[in-house]
């Protein structure tokens, strides 16, 4: 008996049926059976229903002799369902990476209730993915399971069957089954949470609901939405049937309010000739169905305007109706105009105060500084900012931040939130300003001020006027605006020599060049080996363990984020002696984790410092990331996993073939990956011969005082670099804790770059 049925009916979604049945079969918790249906669908979806049972036993394939609709498929596939819980999906919705593992820890954790409630994302054809905005109601506080009479508001929630996992015996006791017609997740969904003995919920989404731009119900204006009537019904004489359930019937009564209101407000649903049908039907309804005693089913936490048009729909008031909806659409449009008339003042009125402040003396004490795109306190402006306080105490800094990031600043560091008064003010007036990214485009440098361009990491792929002929990888075709941006530029920080010849002609301007290494990476000459065991700690890193830092690029020709590696079946190949530690690239900071938990697994892509999390490492794991620049100041071991390089150099294009000079071994498969490390390549003597020339390339001047040599030069006015770089064979990089013992020099047989 498997662990889940998962049930998917499918009905003209031949565009993406496989999707849907791909990302069931490709769960890391393989325990199930996969029913599809096919509800005689006239396009391919049931031959390629049939190709995916023929490839996978796992798979049931059900064709039926006619077409049903979306409820008696269901039904079908119910039918023939052995597993201890049932999972419904429909035919263009798809299961997240992880998700059945999820949902059975979860199931385990909480005594296998009745139904488990999990959340979802909206899945936009344009690609955009919307976390479910009622989803903080599935917090895991409390009870690992209760009665719904704990917690109502999990009826506020979207009421549909897909969000669920319904224990199979539980269902077979209650007869639960689905009806014909539309919106047939209502009169099964709500008597399956109302008689469930326990209910438990899981914070985590776990399905993609595909907003497909045509052919979705609710976005089909048929005379077919008027089956929402029969629907309700059916819940009623569910009601009416189970006494000890009659509590409910307030609650229903106004969900059932809000949905005909929500339905009968939908441009796009009712024809105009059904408009007033649909409104005399939802009026009968709701008297029908209203408490007895003519108790009001319309709280007072309800909005005002919302139980007005509720009463109104179940007086049967379609002309006051109509009139309240045109005063409510009329003052949400009054709203919307004098928000935008107020942003519009707001703005007039700071652009006039940032032309009145920059006629103003500057402040040559006051030095403002930013890292990505309104980031925290991190990167070069962070290990300048802090040895600028150091070296000149006299000197006030800022740091342009958006509040949820202020908490990484220093003390002595002054937050300024973009967009602000004071935010302009500092850009007027301050003496010097300092980024790794770009200042706001409406910026007016003055004479004196001092702007300082640090870069955010050696270039590997093509940057600047090298993208001109590679769109896919251009975030904006405004070469133009750049090159102005740099016009502004006082000083260019570079890392090394290949550094400055790139930006010199990639981003060509008359800024003087600071070939001085990357401030950043001075904590790997200074931080102590307790710090380093500290971090470890602090992480989670098991004592003895390796721990890998896999730190991937995005992908210019993707969108959404790549999987590249399955990090169970990693860990378990690699043995119980590794950690690995995750961070995803900020391009992806949006995007669900897309692996199940697992204890030598941590991920760290929301945490606030990447040098720290090279200081804990044994070694990096990396494709094209800059990020191996960095980590080769440390001389600890680097691996490459680089499993698309022809389509990561058609799409970004690099500058030099990686492959002909490493930092170390290459990995093209998953299971290269594991050999290299399983057999030692990694800290094996030709992967410290590749990595001690590849320092010897790019860390030339990462010593440990790149940003001393930094404020000396343009905060101090010291024309000679001070302190002098301290060649590559007199270095000590903090060494990783514990030490990797060495593995034998009898594994070479590995096939080197």
């Amino acid at each position: 008996m498997p662990r889940f049925s998962v049930i998917v009916p499918a009905y003209k979604v031949q565009a993406y049926l496989q999707e849907t049945l791909d990302s069931v079969l490709t769960q890391s918790y393989p325990d199930l059976e996969l029913i599809a249906v096919d509800d005689a669908s006239p396009d391919a979806c049931g031959s390629i229903i049939d190709e995916c049972a023929a490839r996978d036993a796992r798979v049931t394939a059900v064709h039926l002799a006619h077409n049903v609709g979306l409820g008696p498929a269901r039904n079908a596939g119910l039918a023939r369902a052995t597993g201890d819980y049932v999972i419904f999906l429909d035919g263009d919705d798809t299961l997240t990476p992880g998700a059945l593992q999820a949902v059975t820890d979860r199931l385990k954790a909480t005594g296998s209730p009745d139904v488990l409630v999990y959340d979802y994302a909206r899945a936009y054809w344009s690609g955009d993915v919307e976390r479910n905005r009622l989803s903080h109601r599935l917090s895991e506080e409390g009870p690992a399971s209760f009665r719904l009479a704990d917690r109502p508001a999990l009826l506020a929630m979207l009421m549909v069957v897909w969000n669920k996992a319904y224990r199979r015996e539980y269902v077979e006791r209650e007869g639960l089954s689905f009806p014909p017609g539309l919106y047939e997740d209502t009169p099964w969904t709500y008597p399956a949470l109302l008689a469930a003995e326990s209910v438990a919920v899981l914070d985590r989404v776990c399905v993609h609901y595909r907003q497909r731009r045509t052919g979705s119900i609710t976005t089909t204006r048929t005379a077919r939405h008027l089956e929402i009537f029969d629907q309700y019904d059916r819940v009623f004489g569910y009601l009416t049937g189970r006494p000890e359930l009659e509590r409910w019937r307030s609650t229903l009564h106004r969900r059932m309010a809000e949905h005909f209101c929500a339905v009968h407000a939908d441009p796009r649903r009712l024809p105009r000739e059904s408009r007033a049908e649909f409104f005399a039907r939802a009026s009968a309804l709701l008297r029908r169905y209203r408490a007895p005693g003519g108790r009001s089913s319309l709280p007072l936490s309800l909005a005002r305007t919302d139980r007005i048009r509720h009463a109104l729909m179940r007086l049967g008031a379609r002309r006051s109706y109509r009139l309240l909806s045109a005063l409510r659409s009329a003052r949400l449009a009054l709203g919307r105009a004098a928000s935008a008339l107020g942003r519009g003042l707001r703005e007039s009125s700071l652009r006039l105060h940032y032309r009145i402040q920059r006629l103003l003396p500057l402040r040559p004490e006051l030095a403002v500084f930013s890292a990505y795109w309104h980031g925290g306190y991190a990167c070069n402006p962070a290990a300048i900012e802090a040895k600028l306080r150091e070296l000149a105490p006299r000197m006030r800094t800022a740091w342009i931040c958006d509040p949820a990031h202020t908490s990484t600043l220093p003390r002595e560091t002054v937050a300024l939130r973009p967009g602000s008064a004071a935010y302009w003010s500092a850009l007027a007036r301050a003496g010097y300003l300092v980024t790794n990214v770009n200042f706001d485009r409406a910026l007016v440098k003055r004479r004196g001020q001092v702007l300082l361009q640090t870069q955010h990491g050696t270039p590997l792929k093509r940057v600047g006027l090298d993208l001109q002929d590679r769109p896919a990888a251009t975030p904006t075709r405004d070469f133009a605006g750049l090159l102005r941006g740099a016009d502004q530029w006082d000083y260019l920080l570079s890392a090394n020599r290949h550094s400055t010849l790139v930006w010199e002609k990639a981003v060509p301007s008359s800024y003087t060049t600071l070939e001085y290494g990357y401030p950043r990476n001075d904590v790997f000459h200074r931080a102590t080996r307790t710090e380093v065991l500290e971090l470890r700690e602090r992480l989670g890193i098991p004592a003895g363990s390796t721990a890998i830092l896999y730190a991937p690029t995005h992908r210019d020709y993707r969108r959404s984020r790549p999987d590249h590696l399955d990090f169970e079946r990693l860990l378990q190949d690699l043995g119980p002696r590794f950690t690995l530690l995750v961070r995803t690239h900020l391009t992806y900071a949006d995007a669900d984790r897309p692996w199940d938990p697992h204890p030598r697994l941590v991920d760290v892509s929301s945490y606030p410092s990447v040098e720290e999390l090279c200081l804990a490492s044994d070694a990096l794991v990396t494709d094209y990331s800059s990020l191996m620049f960095d980590y080769a100041a440390l001389d600890r071991p680097i691996v490459i996993h680089a499993d698309d390089w022809e389509a990561y150099e058609a799409a970004r294009g690099t500058y030099f073939d990686l492959r002909s000079c490493p930092p170390g071994a290459i990995a093209r498969t998953q299971e290269e990956l594991v050999d290299i490390f399983t057999t030692g390549h990694w800290q094996g003597s030709r992967s410290a011969q590749l990595r001690s020339a590849f320092r010897a390339r790019f860390c030339s001047y990462d010593d440990g005082h790149a940003a001393e040599r930094v404020v000396r030069r343009v905060f101090l006015g010291h024309q000679t670099p001070t302190p002098p770089v301290i060649p590559l064979p007199d270095r000590a990089p903090t060494p990783s804790a514990p030490a990797p013992s060495r593995s034998p020099e009898a594994a070479l047989a590995h096939v080197w770059p």
